[in-house]
């Protein structure tokens, strides 16, 4: 399972990764230039905090052949509509991991980011589902 550790504006998903992290292999997302690398989270291990102040795992890399292992992403998002069109920091990094995965995503945010149209361009990946 795909999750990320969320910045104190985004939703909370530290008791996730708390809760899951002996039931499921988790994998969290780490800054590396202009790209996300996924790495495997050991919960033995610490984080280190990385780009824009977001805890990193420092386990093993999960190279991109193996991105079809992955059943479920967690995504973050500032804003997200009802197709599953989703704002981000504009940087681009899930615009560019997005169309690597086959597995279902889901993205998450509070209530007051659910909006009615979020804008998109054709090359844009929706999420399948929102939860807010």
């Amino acid at each position: 399972m795909l999750l990320f550790h969320s910045l104190p504006d985004e939703v909370d998903t530290h008791a996730l990764i708390e809760h899951y992290k002996d039931k499921k292999t988790i994998i969290l997302p780490t800054v590396v230039g202009d790209e996300l690398e996924l790495h495997l989270y050991d919960p033995s291990s610490t984080t280190h905090e990385g780009a824009f102040h977001i805890q990193e795992s420092s386990g093993p890399i999960i190279p991109e052949t193996e991105y079809g292992t992955i059943n479920l992403a967690i995504i973050p998002g500032v804003a997200f509509d009802q197709q599953g069109n989703r704002l981000g920091r504009g940087k681009g990094y899930y615009d560019r991991l997005l169309p690597k995965l086959t597995c279902y995503t889901i993205g998450i945010c509070y209530p007051h980011q659910f909006i009615d149209k979020v804008p998109h361009e054709p090359h844009d990946i929706p999420v399948d589902e929102v939860i807010y």
